[in-house]
């Protein structure tokens, strides 16, 4: 079955073709019904001319409201009046489904597109971003493939976080608590030391009550382990991870990218090695535009947006402050009050998209950590074993798939990037 993108790429142009799809808007003139049908590749007019078709069939075309479901077959013809130059002129319409009076219309709220979401993802700017979420997360699957990497899937549900007690989210787990996933972290670990190198696309879950334009509650997280790798090795790959996905999403989507406001030539500038600086030097940065962070203190969003203002292209900050950093994460040998972690920070107001380390190796040391941390080692037996047993240097990274969709897309909000967004205001639809 061709689909509309075919015809909009000339591919068809003096041929009949049957399309299925949903009336996205129509009109009648004179003796036409103009009726752009929408599939899931793109709009196209369909020319339903009263002598061209059954009475009872021209009828249906008038009558039928947007995002009725129809069928047309027809000559495929070039016409730069047409929307995207090219239309149908139908030999048959046929309306498989009357649609009721389509809710959305013209400026309506964002809050009300929202409650509607189910059937706001029938937007052309909805399906737009889709379509490049389809290729980036292919262009992340074909990377990490073509390192060599295996994908591995972690659990879920889980007895202890990674990432802190104040963002999970409690389960009940047959009388015993439990918590949903904030990251593969602690499971990639010990698979790393049987694979060696793997990743995993999945949901995590993070029970910050973040009102941002960059959060959600429930995000999908591409993450790497790699097992006799450090901190630089790992880096290596967020940056390569994100270019490849960058030119495939300028090479396969430049329409849809145009349509949201994203130039595809700048996708296709980002290039290796993206600039890296460490948490001191960005403090100075910020020290010289006037803004003063007081030092161990996590990097905002301000300060984020500030370091990467008038970039084209992403930024790394490494070796932050221990202090504030999480209890898994290696000490820097040449300043132990510094871990070897880095962020990669993306510039239109995105802000974190990669957060890695190198993992800490030392077995007493991390006990100590994890009490540091609030928590009891008891609960952390399991994961102690991978120092206890076959113990070697490793390191890892988790991206939000989201924020690199966010950026990609040059999308003002992350709720756009994913089809039903969980934040802490909203669960439904």
């Amino acid at each position: 079955m061709p689909k509309i993108a075919d015809v909009l790429r000339g591919a068809l142009t003096g041929q009949d073709i049957e399309l299925k799809g949903w009336i996205y808007r129509t009109r009648t003139i004179g003796g036409k019904a103009f009726v752009v049908l929408r599939d899931s590749s793109g709009v196209l007019q369909v020319a339903v001319s009263r002598e061209s078709v059954p009475a009872d069939q021209f009828e249906g075309a008038e009558r039928a409201l947007i995002e009725s479901a129809a069928t047309a077959k027809g000559t495929i013809v070039a016409d730069k009046r047409a929307p995207g130059g090219y239309e149908m002129r139908a030999k048959e319409f046929h309306v498989v489904s009357f649609a009721e009076k389509f809710p959305i219309q013209q400026d309506l709220s964002e809050e009300f597109l929202l409650d509607v979401r189910h059937l706001w993802v029938r937007s052309q700017r909805m399906t737009s971003i889709f379509r490049v979420r389809h290729t980036v997360f292919g262009a992340v699957h074909e990377y990490f493939r073509g390192e060599g990497f295996f994908e591995v899937h972690p659990p879920m549900i889980t007895p202890v976080g990674s990432e802190g007690g104040a963002t999970l989210f409690n389960v009940e787990y047959f009388g015993k608590k439990a918590y949903l996933t904030q990251s593969w972290q602690l499971y990639a670990e010990a698979l790393a030391l049987s694979m060696e190198k793997v990743y995993y696309i999945g949901p995590s879950f993070r029970a910050e009550k973040s009102r941002t334009t960059r959060h959600l509650t429930e995000y999908w997280h591409c993450e790497m382990e790699e097992a006799w790798a450090g901190m630089d090795d790992v880096l290596k790959h967020a940056e390569r991870v994100i270019e490849h996905a960058a030119h495939r999403a300028a090479e396969e989507n430049p329409e849809d990218l145009k349509f949201l406001g994203r130039d595809p030539d700048l996708l296709v500038k980002v290039h290796t090695p993206f600039e890296h600086i460490t948490y001191d030097e960005a403090l100075r940065r910020l020290k010289a535009k006037g803004m003063e962070i007081e030092w161990g203190k996590d990097l905002r969003t301000l300060e984020e947006r500030a370091l990467t203002e008038g970039m084209g292209q992403p930024i790394i900050v490494s070796r932050y402050p221990r202090v504030s950093q999480a209890f898994y994460k290696r000490r820097d040998p040449a300043n132990p009050e510094l871990v070897l972690g880095f962020d990669v920070i993306a510039p239109d107001d995105v802000g974190e998209i990669v957060g890695g380390s190198e993992r800490e190796t030392d077995l007493e040391y991390l006990k100590q950590a994890i009490v540091e941390f609030g928590e009891d080692p008891a609960h952390y037996e399991w994961y102690l074993d991978t120092r206890r047993f076959g113990n070697v240097q490793h390191a890892g990274f988790g991206m939000g798939m989201e924020r690199l969709i966010q950026w990609i897309c040059k999308l003002d909000h992350i709720r756009d990037a994913i089809p039903f967004p969980r934040t802490p205001a909203r669960f439904s639809p």
